[in-house]
């Protein structure tokens, strides 16, 4: 999928006024996912993404290295949805409601974006509260 209809995709989903907004969500989104998810996992996924949506995620990635040693150097920050929330809020200028809502969006898109497999091992590697934001769960959820 191409940078712009990833960008077209989010704002469609979220209702936000125009690209930059949609673009600066789904930069916020992704940076904060990178720092959750393990280093491995943050390269793969950055790896199917364009160039451009793919840089925030290699930079957090790179920024977590550097202070990191050892396991936490790939193993991610462990945090769950309110802080999730709380870092997407303040990158993208809104507030928690506004940044779930977004999260939300961006990763339905992502959905569409990665592989199947590469899906499965995101929603696995997420804990539960983060995870419930992507559609695999959400089916999973609608199903029960």
């Amino acid at each position: 999928m191409q940078h712009d209809q990833i960008i077209g995709k989010v704002q469609a989903l979220t209702g936000l006024p125009d690209r930059g907004s949609a673009e600066m969500a789904t930069r916020a989104v992704l940076t904060t996912l990178a720092e959750r998810l393990p280093s491995g996992l943050t390269d793969h996924v950055a790896a199917q993404l364009p160039p451009p949506l793919a840089a925030p995620m290699r930079q957090a990635m790179d920024s977590a290295a550097e202070g990191a040693e050892g396991p936490r150097a790939t193993s991610g920050e462990r945090f769950g949805l309110t802080t999730f929330a709380g870092r997407i809020a303040g990158r993208a200028e809104t507030d928690e409601d506004a940044a779930l809502r977004e999260a939300a969006a961006v990763l339905e898109v992502l959905d569409a974006a990665l592989t199947p497999e590469l899906t499965e091992k995101v929603a696995a590697a997420l804990p539960k509260d983060i995870g419930s934001l992507l559609p695999v769960a959400r089916a999973a959820e609608d199903t029960r």
